[in-house]
């Protein structure tokens, strides 16, 4: 799922200009985790970031972005976990990618400037395994429309999130 979520990243950055080239090179170099450094999620439980991700029998990958996962397991009905997808557009690691040739073919600099200082975005979603997929726990605003109601609440013109969302067409 990590690399699915690196894959999409890699395709969102690429139609807006970031990025440019074949994605499946840029996975080859690892640029998913210039932009996504850290793992996809982790398990709930007794602990924010519950231990059992790593079994006996079960090892660490070794490769940028990868090293960062908290589980690699197989999960079973009844585990509860996160799914953070999330951009970051960090100096440090923009410069080491632009100082990498086999990275910086791909990036287009004059536009990745507009982002630089942004900082990023993590969305969180909390997922339940079920036998036939998971059930998501997480019910926040999502769309647009949703988000600026919510804040538009925040500032004290109250709009309840509940009408906002039951006007969604996104399930």
């Amino acid at each position: 799922m990590h690399r699915l979520a690196d894959r999409v990243h890699l395709e969102e950055l690429t139609k807006i200009g970031i990025l440019r080239g074949n994605i499946d090179d840029m996975v080859k170099v690892h640029l998913g985790a210039v932009f996504m450094p850290h793992g996809l999620g982790h398990l709930l439980g007794i602990d924010v970031h519950d231990v059992g991700g790593y079994p006996e029998g079960v090892e660490r990958i070794d490769l940028p972005g990868l090293r960062s996962l908290r589980t690699a397991r197989v999960l079973v009905q009844g585990m509860v976990l996160t799914v953070e997808p999330g951009i970051y557009f960090i100096d440090h690691l923009l410069d080491q990618a632009l100082a990498d040739p086999a990275q910086a073919c791909f990036i287009n600099n004059d536009v990745l400037a507009r982002f630089r200082g942004f900082g990023g975005v993590r969305i969180e979603d909390d997922i339940a395994v079920t036998a036939n997929g998971m059930e998501l726990l997480t019910c926040v605003p999502r769309t647009v429309e949703e988000i600026e109601a919510f804040m538009t609440e925040g500032q004290g013109n109250p709009k309840s999130f509940a009408s906002v969302s039951s006007q969604s067409s996104d399930p």
